[in-house]
C-alpha cells in the first residue's frame, strides 16, 4: 500500500507541470518531488508522468488517475475538517494567511496582543504570502484577502474598503512630467502588477483606464511592487495608507472609482465549527472598527514638495 500523502506530489506535479514548481507549492526540494513520485509509481505499478526537457508531462496512466486522486484529496481535506471541529480545546495555533504588508500591521498592533491575552493557550500564526492559499485543503484557518472571494464554498465579511492613488517619486515626475487624470497614463511609464499579484484590484484598474502606458518594470510581489515605484522607474498604484508615508513618493492622481481594495475575513464553513478558528474570526469581525483604522493608518505624513491633486 501506498503511502496517501505522496498523493500530493502526484498533485502537485500535475498542476505545476515540473518538479521545481511542486517543490514551491509544497514548501519542499525537487529532489523530494521526484523521490515521492517514483515511490508511488513503484508501489501502484504504473508510470504516472514523464520527464521532459521543460517539465513533467502525465502518461495516459497518470491523467486517467488524477480526478480519482483529487477526489481522494478532497476527502481526506474534509476529514481533518471535521476532526479540527470536534476538538473543543481552545488550544494550538490559528493559521491567517494575508499578505506581508498586513501582517507586518496585525502582528504590531494591540489586536493581536489583546487576543493572545483573552485566550492565553491560543497563538496566532500568519501564513505570508500573496498567493490565495486554498482553505478547504487545509493550506490554512483563516484568510485575509483583497477582492471579493471567488471561492462560493467560504464563507465570510468585508471588514474594510480601502482607497488608493496614484505614485511616483519626485526624480520621475521632473524627467517626465506629472499626469493630471487617470487616462494620461498611457503617455507615462508605469510599474506592472505580474504573476500572484497580478489580480488585484489596483491591477485590473491600472490596466483598465492605460492599455497603452508604457511598462518600465514588472512585479510578481507586493513588496517588490513598491521598493521599484521607489526606485523611480515608473509611476504605480499604493494605498494611501501606504503611500502617504513612504518617503520619496508623491501623490500625483487621487482615488477614482475601480481603485479601491476590499478586504474579506474568510473561512471554511466546516472550521466555523472549529473553536480555535471560530474564536479568532469572532474576535476580528467584533474589532472590524479597529482593524479598519489600522489599515488606514498613515504614520508619517506625504511628502508634498510637488502639489497633490486634492
Amino acid at each position: 500500500m501506498f503511502d496517501w500523502n505522496d498523493l500530493r506530489y502526484f498533485l502537485s506535479v500535475a498542476r505545476g507541470g515540473s518538479s521545481l514548481a511542486a517543490a514551491r507549492m509544497l514548501g519542499t526540494s525537487q529532489s523530494t518531488v521526484h523521490r515521492r513520485l517514483l515511490d508511488l509509481e513503484m508501489r501502484i505499478g504504473c508510470k504516472l508522468a514523464t520527464r521532459t526537457p521543460s517539465g513533467y508531462r502525465l502518461t495516459e496512466a497518470g491523467q486517467r488517475l488524477l480526478p480519482y486522486a483529487e477526489r481522494a484529496e478532497d476527502a481526506i481535506s474534509a476529514f481533518e475538517r471535521q476532526c479540527s471541529a470536534v476538538d473543543t480545546d481552545l488550544a494550538g495555533s490559528v493559521r491567517v494567511t494575508c499578505s506581508s504588508t498586513l501582517a507586518d500591521r496585525l502582528a504590531t498592533s494591540h489586536l493581536i496582543e489583546t487576543f493572545h491575552t483573552l485566550y492565553p493557550r491560543l497563538r496566532v500564526e500568519f501564513v505570508i504570502t500573496d498567493r490565495y492559499l486554498d482553505l478547504a485543503k487545509g493550506e490554512a484557518d483563516i484568510a485575509i484577502r483583497t477582492g471579493e472571494p471567488s471561492d462560493q464554498n467560504l464563507v465570510g465579511r468585508k471588514i474594510a474598503s480601502v482607497p488608493w492613488a496614484v505614485y511616483a517619486t519626485r526624480s520621475y515626475v521632473q524627467r517626465h512630467g506629472r499626469p493630471e487624470r487617470p487616462e494620461s497614463l498611457n503617455d507615462h511609464f508605469v510599474i506592472a502588477f505580474d504573476g500572484e499579484i497580478a489580480n488585484y484590484a489596483a491591477a485590473r484598474w491600472l490596466r483598465s483606464v492605460a492599455p497603452r502606458a508604457k511598462i518600465a518594470a514588472r512585479s510578481d510581489s507586493w513588496p517588490a511592487f513598491i521598493a521599484t515605484v521607489k526606485t523611480g522607474v515608473g509611476i504605480g498604484p499604493l494605498p494611501i495608507h501606504h503611500g502617504d508615508h513612504e518617503k520619496g513618493l508623491i501623490r500625483l492622481i487621487d482615488t477614482a472609482p475601480g481603485l479601491v481594495s476590499e478586504f474579506w475575513l474568510l473561512i471554511h464553513p466546516d472550521m466555523r465549527h472549529t473553536p480555535r478558528a471560530r474564536v479568532f474570526f469572532d474576535y476580528l469581525v467584533s474589532e472590524v472598527g479597529a482593524f479598519r483604522a489600522l489599515l488606514l493608518r498613515q504614520d508619517e505624513k506625504s511628502e508634498t514638495g510637488i502639489p497633490s491633486s486634492t
